[in-house]
């Protein structure tokens, strides 16, 4: 049986092929909300020594969304970003229709100032991953992720109208 670092695709594994293929400079990527169980002693190895930024719920749980936010802008600044936000960062008590809900997230208004924090910069594109509508018992994931969305939305038109000004 093939044990979960063996395989060379899986839903873990897209920021590490993005780099390898060329697709992302891993100097300008951030992960937020890292949490889970561990597969290996080096789950994170591969983000952190390609120089990816990656705050795990540890440090979250010491900055806050204030501190992710100023952290976010630093790595990215000035050039154009792409968003892709994942749905299970959230726990699992607010996101549960997902295909991986994981306790210990943060919660859908820290997400949301997160989102929100992220105003004015040189947004491009984004995606919003994860979301499992048969799982979603109640709607409840839905409701949150179509919030959030929104606020995704937002930020996209907005930086759209600043490229127009400019």
């Amino acid at each position: 049986m093939l044990g979960r670092t063996e395989f060379r695709y899986d839903n873990g594994t897209v920021f590490r092929r993005a780099v390898e293929e060329g697709l992302l400079d891993p100097r300008r990527t951030m992960q937020i909300g890292i949490r889970g169980p561990r597969f290996t002693p080096d789950d994170l190895g591969f983000s952190l020594q390609s120089g990816m930024r990656v705050v795990t719920m540890d440090e979250f749980d010491e900055i806050g969304p204030q501190g992710a936010i100023a952290e976010a802008r630093r790595v990215v600044g000035d050039g154009p970003t792409y968003i892709s936000f994942d749905i299970d960062a959230l726990d699992a008590v607010f996101c549960p229709g997902t295909g991986s809900p994981e306790i210990g997230g943060y919660t859908s208004r820290q997400a949301q100032v997160m989102l929100r924090g992220l105003t004015g910069l040189d947004l491009v594109g984004a995606d919003f991953v994860e979301v499992a509508p048969h799982l979603d018992v109640g709607g409840q994931t839905a409701r949150v992720g179509a919030h959030l969305l929104f606020d995704l939305a937002f930020l996209l038109r907005d930086a759209a109208i600043r490229r127009r000004r400019a």
